[in-house]
């Protein structure tokens, strides 16, 4: 099997699988502990927490705290629903090509709510008009189909300008390129080589902030429910380890981008050519029956787009926005690729899906 879907989820590291098994063990090690409980071993998976909570914050910017949560999906819904403005009812602006966690969040507000558009490698326009007493402004960093990387920083600019805050899904950034400043930030373990069921929410020094979930009061208020320390110690771990090595990774990505494009000369890039996560190859072949590609494939894991809406029967709203005709976006397909890829893999895989798709005709 070849494991190119590096965007629908990563494979575990093992330092980070190290990290758990302590806090998975059996009662024998007396590391079970409630993290929240004030007695001994309570604190000790309280410490543990913590250290974690100081990895993963040397991914963001300074000046806010980390909140841990179930998902990245989880983070952004209480981004948007417990912020100040949106109670407020002020309007919210959000991409075209976010990713459903926000989109369909932001839909489902009470708030009014505007689309921006993107260009055709998927970039918004830093210069683009705002709506009138703006209270949101959500743009991703990297774009979990195409790969595109936005002006994040011009745009939070141009949020703040507006008086509006700047939420960031930085699900496909995180621990891969530096995230971009912001007043409000999601990430996923999952993605940079951390466990599933667990997330993070970043928050700004000073931003108004409701909890969605409420009972014990943990996570500052925010969040409450009994945190897991197995999951927060492998997010930690993961976090440090994609901190460290994030210089070589992305030299590998690149490295593996490079040939991947020789690989693939006569298929069409969609996405921006250099502005890009070179760890994410979109590309696509006229004529081309996605659906039938993959069946063919049993030994080439890959995409057609987003995991999360792969079940949903929708057509890529990403793909539409970039001005892709229908049968365009079903002849497009994904690839990702990461830290435990080699080049080897690669060319064999590649070998596989040309000669698939020549198949096709």
């Amino acid at each position: 099997m070849i494991y190119l879907d590096y965007q629908a989820t990563t494979p575990l590291a093992p330092e980070a699988r190290e990290a758990m098994l302590r806090w998975l063990d059996g009662p024998e090690s007396g590391n079970f502990g409630n993290p929240h409980s004030a007695h001994r071993l309570g604190r000790q998976a309280e410490a543990a927490v913590e250290v974690a909570r100081e990895r993963v914050a040397a991914l963001f910017p300074p000046g806010g705290r980390v909140v841990f949560t179930g998902s990245a999906t989880e983070a952004l819904n209480l981004a948007l629903r417990g912020c100040a403005p949106v109670r407020a009812g002020r309007p919210i602006a959000v991409s075209a090509i976010e990713h459903a966690a926000v989109l369909d969040t932001a839909r489902d507000l009470p708030a009014e709510t505007f689309i921006l558009p993107v260009d055709s490698a998927g970039l918004v326009d830093p210069d683009i008009a705002l709506p009138d007493e703006v209270g949101v402004v959500a743009v991703m960093q990297v774009n979990n189909e195409i790969g595109t990387i936005q002006r994040v920083g011009e745009l939070y600019s141009r949020a703040k300008a507006a008086g509006a805050l700047f939420v960031c899904d930085a699900v496909q950034a995180a621990g891969k390129v530096p995230i971009a400043e912001a007043d409000l930030i999601a990430i996923s373990a999952h993605k940079f080589y951390g466990p599933k069921g667990i997330g993070a929410l970043w928050v700004r020094d000073g931003v108004d902030l409701r909890p969605l979930i409420t009972g014990g009061g943990q996570e500052h208020g925010l969040r409450s429910g009994t945190l897991s320390p197995a999951l927060c110690s492998g997010m930690g771990a993961a976090a440090q380890l994609a901190f460290d090595r994030m210089e070589a990774d992305a030299a590998h990505v690149g490295t593996l981008w490079n040939r991947a494009r020789e690989l693939f000369a006569d298929w069409q890039l969609n996405g921006h050519a250099e502005q890009r996560w070179k760890g994410n190859l979109n590309i696509r072949r006229e004529g081309l029956d996605v659906s039938r590609l993959i069946s063919d494939l049993r030994q080439v894991m890959i995409s057609a787009g987003s995991a999360c809406a792969s079940g949903s029967g929708r057509p890529s709203h990403v793909l539409a926005a970039i001005g892709l005709r229908p049968d365009q976006s079903r002849g497009s397909i994904r690839l990702g690729f990461g830290r435990y890829t080699i080049v080897e893999q690669l060319e064999a895989a590649a070998e596989m899906i040309n000669h698939a798709a020549a198949q096709q005709g």
